[in-house]
């Protein structure tokens, strides 16, 4: 179990229960499990939260003659869901959101005072017949 630090932050996590606390004690003691996994099995037998990558590789490492079945030891536990860590803007990001911020609080004054500000007039060149013959 090297990556315990990982797993504690990565994937999902499960509560410790009493069946969950038996498997793991038996597991411990498994002859036909390597001594890696009884290792593992014994320090997650004291813990109150588990990894289920862990818990699950001592599941299926276990017999199927002796081992119970998954949906009885998961019964009754908590499954504990961690929030990812949130990505970080990149300056380019940060700067065309400012950007766009600053367009949308232009706009949203514009749309308030526009019943007291004059109306913009658009000077198009030759917008009638008379602006194109100069008259």
């Amino acid at each position: 179990m090297s990556d315990d630090e990982d797993s504690k932050n990565n994937g999902l996590i499960i509560g410790n229960t009493d069946s969950i606390r038996s498997f793991l004690k038996s597991a411990s003691a498994d002859p036909h499990l390597s001594p890696d996994l009884q290792q593992t099995a014994s320090t997650l037998a004291s813990q109150t939260e588990l990894p289920y990558k862990h818990f699950r590789a001592l599941w299926f490492a276990s017999r199927s003659e002796t081992r119970p079945k998954l949906s009885r030891l998961l019964y009754g536990s908590q499954f504990i869901f961690s929030s990812p860590k949130p990505r970080e803007k990149s300056e380019e990001l940060k700067q065309r959101l400012k950007k766009l911020a600053d367009m949308a609080e232009r706009n949203a004054y514009e749309e308030l005072v526009k019943d007291i500000t004059p109306r913009k007039t658009a000077n198009e060149p030759f917008s009638s017949y008379k602006d194109q013959l100069g008259l």
